[in-house]
């Protein structure tokens, strides 16, 4: 691997983990924190999920794909659960849990090794993986579901989460 290919490596490392740990996880907690219990559970429909089913989902995700894919643990994911729960759990040990699987995520994002991410894993079920579609898979996943939960709750508080206010006032939020 050239210097190159490892100043790279370092970038795309560094860019995952900010937008994971930095940029979407506190905006999720800020959106969800406010909302009532009935609306972490609440599904539009039968065939949608709630806010909490998407929490669950997205820890189980990023427990599996980069916490124990990277530290070699067997993964103990019940996907079928993530899906069926249906409110169980508060908002506050939802938001603990996921807040505490971003913090190991960030770990694991902040010592792999550009010889990690070309190396070879299987994750849930997929075989021949390498380490940076792993850590690619996640960072987007979890961007699709962040941006649904975030839907979910402006839906429901009809409110501006206001975060990217400071782009009106340079003009360009649009």
């Amino acid at each position: 691997m050239t210097s190159q290919d490892s100043a790279i490596a370092v970038l795309f490392l560094q860019h995952s983990r900010h937008t994971l740990a930095d940029q979407c996880w506190p905006r999720l907690r800020a959106a969800v924190e406010p909302l009532l219990p009935h609306q972490i559970w609440w599904r539009p429909n039968p065939a949608s999920n709630s806010i909490g089913n998407l929490l669950l989902h997205l820890n189980g995700n990023v427990r599996q794909w980069l916490v124990d894919a990277f530290s070699q643990r067997q993964d103990q994911r019940d996907r079928p659960a993530e899906f069926s729960a249906t409110g169980q759990l508060s908002a506050e040990a939802l938001l603990a849990s996921l807040g505490a699987t971003i913090e190991e995520a960030s770990a694991v994002l902040s010592r792999l090794t550009p010889g990690e991410l070309a190396a070879s894993y299987s994750i849930q079920g997929y075989p021949a993986l390498s380490g940076l579609e792993a850590v690619y898979h996640v960072v987007e996943h979890f961007s699709m579901h962040y941006g649904q939960i975030l839907y979910i709750a402006k839906t429901l508080t009809a409110a501006d989460l206001g975060f990217y206010s400071e782009l009106n006032r340079s003009g360009r939020a649009d």
